[in-house]
């Protein structure tokens, strides 16, 4: 295995890879760490070399370069493991924030972990994080979702899943999706709760908004431009129900469908116990199922 000593006059470990999150937008939004970092490895792994090498060159920092993108990514692995092994340190950046956060880099950290070498976070922007510090939610408990299906009914069958999740709920979303994203998560999660929508968050038309999901897609569609750009949306979670109120619902979901098709049952039980009707509707088929 590599030798991990401390390379002669700089901070960094030989034989170490190290995960840099690097700015979502504005480039002055950069730790002084990363940039020591970026300025001590051998070698930088990077999602988009072209990307990477403007903020190198804001710095003044050249470097040796690699790319590490999803269609390379185990090929690169096992490039970055070669390079540990000769004792080389590497960084490990995407195009924008932290890599391995629904973006390349995860495979790179498995692989080096697998192989024994040691991985060490130089943490900085995300975009996850940047939104929830200006949400006004309770961010106690979260669940990142990273980005839904591209397919509707794939979309909706992963957000009926999520409907009865109490803690707030974390999507990224591409503008020429996020029509439709919000229109399912409304229709999924009931238009009452809150969602907070950012967009090109840190960047010169960086915009947050906070409404009811039911106000949502008309704000959206009320201006071209706050369809622009890279979304992040935060979510209320379902409200907390007592154990004897879900079993309640469950009960007469029982009764109603021994005497009635599926989708009748589920639309009597919602009106009968006020229950979501997706969550009803996945409870239903599962009863289905049992039976």
């Amino acid at each position: 295995m590599a030798e991990t000593g401390v390379h002669a006059g700089c901070g960094v470990n030989r034989g170490t890879l190290y995960v840099v999150a690097t700015p979502i937008g504005n480039l002055s939004d950069i730790t002084l760490r990363a940039l020591e970092v970026l300025k001590a490895v051998d070698v930088i792994a990077a999602e988009d070399t072209r990307l990477t090498i403007r903020l190198l060159d804001r710095h003044g920092i050249s470097a040796k370069m690699l790319a590490v993108h999803e269609h390379n990514e185990r090929r690169a692995a096992e490039r970055v493991i070669g390079m540990l092994a000769e004792g080389k340190a590497v960084a490990l950046v995407s195009d924008a924030g932290t890599p391995g956060i629904s973006d390349p880099g995860a495979q790179v950290v498995a692989a080096v972990r697998d192989a024994g070498y040691a991985v060490v976070p130089v943490p900085g922007a995300n975009a996850a994080a940047a939104l929830l510090s200006v949400s006004g939610f309770d961010a106690s408990q979260f669940l990142f979702c990273g980005f839904l299906p591209s397919r509707a009914t794939e979309r909706r069958r992963v957000l009926a899943g999520l409907a009865a999740q109490t803690a707030m709920l974390v999507f990224y979303e591409a503008p020429h999706r996020v029509i439709d994203s919000v229109t399912d998560i409304c229709a999924a999660l009931g238009g009452e709760r809150d969602i907070v929508i950012a967009r090109e968050l840190t960047k010169i038309h960086e915009t947050v908004h906070r409404c009811q999901l039911d106000a949502a897609v008309a704000w959206l569609q009320a201006d071209d431009n706050r369809q622009r750009g890279e979304f992040v949306l935060a979510v209320q979670g379902a409200p907390e129900r007592q154990q004897g109120e879900d079993a309640d619902a469950e009960t007469v979901l029982k009764v109603l469908l021994a005497e009635l098709p599926l989708k009748q049952a589920v639309a009597l039980a919602v009106k009968l116990t006020g229950g979501n009707r997706n969550v009803l509707y996945q409870r239903a088929l599962s009863l289905k199922d049992e039976s």
